[in-house]
Formats: C-alpha cells, sequence, structure tokens
C-alpha cells in the first residue's frame, strides 16, 4: 500500500504552482470541508482535467434540479455500492450521513438500497440507477415510464441518469488509480 499522503497508486505530481482559481478552490474546499477531497488532489497533475471534473461535480451534485442533494447522495452510494467504490462509498457516505443526519440510511444503502427505509419514488430512483449501472443495455421506456409514475419530470431522469453515469465513471477511475479516500470520512456524521 502506498503512503496515506499519496492520492493514487500513479505517480503524478500536481502542478507546481496551481492556477489561483484552483488554489483559491482548495482554499474553499478547507473552508467548507476542513478538507481538499482526495480526488481534487489526485486531478491536480492536470488542471484542465481537475476544471473539467469540478464543473461537472457542481453542475451535477450541487446546482438546481429536482432532485435533492440527498437524493444525488443516494444515488452516488448506490451506484458505488454496486461497483464497490472504496473512494466513493467513503466519500458519497459520509456526505450522505451529514444530509440526511441517520447514520444508518447511509450504511444500509451502502449495503443493500433494497433494505433502506425510502419513499417509494426514492427506491425507484435507485433502481433506475443501479440497472442503468449493471445494465444499461437493458434500459427501455418501461423503465422511465417508471420514474415518470414515480413523480419524476423527463428533466429529472436526464438528472438520474446523468449523476448515475457520473459516479459510474468516477468509480472506474478511482478504482483504476486505487485512489484513497480522505481519513476523515470514516468518522463524519456518525
Amino acid at each position: 500500500m502506498h503512503p496515506v499522503t499519496d492520492t493514487t497508486a500513479l505517480h503524478l505530481p500536481a502542478a507546481d504552482p496551481l492556477d489561483a482559481d484552483i488554489t483559491a478552490y482548495f482554499a474553499k474546499c478547507e473552508e467548507k470541508l476542513g478538507l481538499v477531497p482526495n480526488v481534487l488532489r489526485a486531478y491536480s497533475f492536470d488542471q484542465a482535467k481537475l476544471r473539467a471534473f469540478m464543473e461537472m461535480y457542481n453542475d451535477l451534485m450541487l446546482a438546481p434540479s429536482g432532485l435533492s442533494k440527498m437524493e444525488r447522495e443516494m444515488i452516488a452510494v448506490a451506484v458505488s455500492a454496486e461497483n464497490r467504490c472504496v473512494y466513493c462509498l467513503t466519500a458519497h457516505g459520509a456526505a450522505l450521513r451529514q444530509l440526511s443526519g441517520d447514520p444508518a440510511l447511509a450504511e444500509v444503502i451502502a449495503q443493500n438500497w433494497r433494505a433502506a427505509p425510502l419513499e417509494a419514488r426514492q427506491k425507484e430512483m435507485l433502481r433506475f440507477a443501479v440497472k442503468l449501472t449493471n445494465a444499461p443495455k437493458d434500459m427501455e421506456e418501461a423503465d422511465r415510464q417508471a420514474l415518470r409514475m414515480a413523480g419524476f419530470s423527463d428533466r429529472d431522469i436526464w438528472d438520474i441518469a446523468a449523476v448515475t453515469s457520473f459516479y459510474n465513471m468516477s468509480n472506474r477511475l478511482a478504482a483504476a488509480t486505487e485512489m484513497q479516500p480522505n481519513p476523515e470520512y470514516h468518522g463524519a456524521d456518525r
């Protein structure tokens, strides 16, 4: 295992110096979160890729949506559980614990979302996300229609699919590089 100070198994040093906008973003992370997420540090060797990642994350997870921030974190955790992504399960499990105020909910979603005490709407959302993760070739109109019947708009369906797709990409990159979660995530909001 590589030292805790390394964020991945790859040796890609951060750009030096980091551009002012990235330095400011990292400072904002420190201020709001008390840390710079290791996923951002991992991307810091290529500031263009880092900016693209930050922009996509901020748009999908923080921008206005018919999905609550908590529902988007539920998708991140359920998808990451299917992919056995240690980094994202740890980081987004902590975020879900913080947003829900319920440590057990995040743990149950990580272990088996079907057993979680969720609204029918949220279960349908996670069913769709997990199917898209495991069997994208089998997606069909009935899957979208089930979401509509659960109360999601077509825009919401796009957002569910986009968040699911983003975490499938992130999970695969984290697995390929052995990305390490920040140690602070493990005990957060328990």
